[in-house]
């Protein structure tokens, strides 16, 4: 249906609660879920959204009502009840209204649900933690990085990417013959890639005196009650545990004549924490990258040697921003492959650390500041106490029934409707559901400016 044709309808809708409306008999209609239409009632013309179109005999038509419109725009925190109602379609110029009053002016693609117009995010609203879902193939990491240009180039809001798989490692590097706003304004933007082995200045690292007693006790993987001898001189021990990284500190832990501190140095050489080259030493740590708030800082996790390196700079980061965050300095932290850090299952005491502090950062985060963006595969892999806190979806293919079951249960602002239609999004579409979109909207993400690190590999050919 084109965006731009107001169809002449005999729909009749009614509203009882001012807040959701029905049409009793839409089975001459084309209207389907995620269509935006106009209800108009006496005097009044209301956006609405359908939700749900019925396959029973006569087709029923459900959905929610935006807001009322006025000469002004769309008026969202206003709507009516009424009794009756003729049904016609949103027209252009009233997406356009909606996107104006909402502020959406993120553009990330097509709504596939108002054919040839502009779907849109607000900025605003990703003060709010974000979920992004799609199974392997679909594009999840590709439209996320629509997403974050689109960020970078229109906002000041700095970002923050965990970048397990090198995906976001070329984000400053804007194809030469991109042209407009958002390629100008991504050229100009301050993006800082931190990698394992990279030149000195660009390092990744992490410093070990900086972390908390309990983060130095995970890494170290001293319980404090089943090693309760060792985590107390831990305690004991923080002015020399504070005095130098691990390579200072351990000569003298294995001198010492205290058999406590002597198991804390054996623990040091045992689990081998001084080959891992992860210690900042003479290198900034990223914590005092992030402090400077550059516009964008990627963190390539991939490139080191173990996973638990991995775990050691989203455990330093997490915590410092944590211990920080009565300044309410905003950021936005991105974190592809989610179930690398916040997955339910992960066991480690490092993981569990980490694990933690999203938690906590996902319940109690928001009024500082800190604001996550979870892309993963699957609901499951997140835990549950992060997952509930997200009040923006962002789902791509997947043909799982049980994981969309999941999905319904923790997102019911996204119309179910709309959420079966998952199995059959071809690559790069999505659903977004939630404050940042205007409407729950079905949308084709739009190319990237910059270029994708990652991309699958492909059969080899005779």
């Amino acid at each position: 249906m084109p965006a731009d044709i107001t169809i002449a309808s005999a729909l009749s809708a009614r509203s009882d609660d001012g807040r959701s409306f029905v049409v009793g008999d839409a089975s001459d209609s084309a209207f389907v879920a995620g269509s935006l239409v106009v209800i108009v009632s006496a005097e009044r013309r209301q956006l609405a959204l359908i939700e749900e179109r019925s396959e029973t005999t006569p087709v029923r038509l459900r959905g929610r009502l935006v807001g009322e419109l006025t000469d002004e725009g769309i008026d969202t925190r206003s709507s009516h009840s009424f009794a009756t109602g003729s049904v016609e379609g949103a027209d252009t110029a009233t997406v356009q209204a909606l996107h104006d009053t909402t502020g959406a002016m993120l553009e990330v693609g097509v709504n596939l649900t108002q054919p040839g117009g502009p779907a849109r995010l607000l900025p605003q609203r990703f003060n709010r933690h974000t979920f992004w879902c799609g199974q392997s193939g679909s594009g999840k990491t590709y439209a996320l990085g629509v997403v974050l240009e689109q960020l970078i180039a229109h906002t000041a809001l700095p970002v923050v990417i965990f970048d397990p798989n090198s995906d976001f490692v070329h984000l400053g590097e804007v194809d030469p013959a991109a042209t407009g706003p958002t390629a100008n304004a991504l050229r100009e933007r301050d993006i800082r890639v931190l990698r394992p082995n990279a030149a000195p200045g660009a390092r990744l690292r992490a410093r070990f005196l900086d972390l908390p007693l309990t983060s130095k006790a995970a890494i170290l993987q001293i319980d404090p009650i089943i090693d309760r001898e060792e985590f107390n001189e831990l305690i004991h021990l923080r002015t020399v545990m504070e005095s130098g990284e691990l390579f200072e500190v351990r000569p003298r832990l294995l001198a010492s004549d205290n058999p406590a501190q002597r198991r804390l140095g054996q623990r040091v050489e045992n689990l081998g924490l001084l080959d891992w080259e992860v210690w900042a030493l003479g290198d900034a740590p990223v914590t005092d990258v992030v402090a400077e708030r550059p516009d964008v800082a990627v963190l390539d996790l991939g490139g080191f040697s173990t996973p638990e390196q991995q775990l050691v700079i989203a455990l330093a980061l997490l915590d410092d921003l944590w211990a920080r965050r009565e300044e309410r300095r905003p950021v936005l932290l991105a974190i592809d492959e989610a179930h690398n850090l916040a997955s339910p299952r992960l066991d480690s005491p490092i993981a569990i650390a980490v694990r933690e502090r999203l938690i906590q950062i996902a319940a109690e985060g928001r009024k500082f500041g800190l604001w996550l963006l979870l892309s993963t595969q699957r609901p499951s892999k997140v835990h549950p106490g992060i997952l509930s806190q997200c009040d923006n979806l962002a789902l791509m293919k997947m043909t799982s029934p049980t994981d969309l079951a999941e999905l319904g249960t923790y997102f019911g602002y996204a119309p179910s409707a709309l959420l079966d239609r998952s199995p059959w999004f071809r690559q790069g579409e999505a659903l977004f559901a939630g404050g940042f979109v205007p409407a729950p909207s079905l949308v084709k993400v739009r190319a990237r400016l910059t270029r994708e690190g990652g991309s699958d590999v492909g059969v080899p050919m005779r």
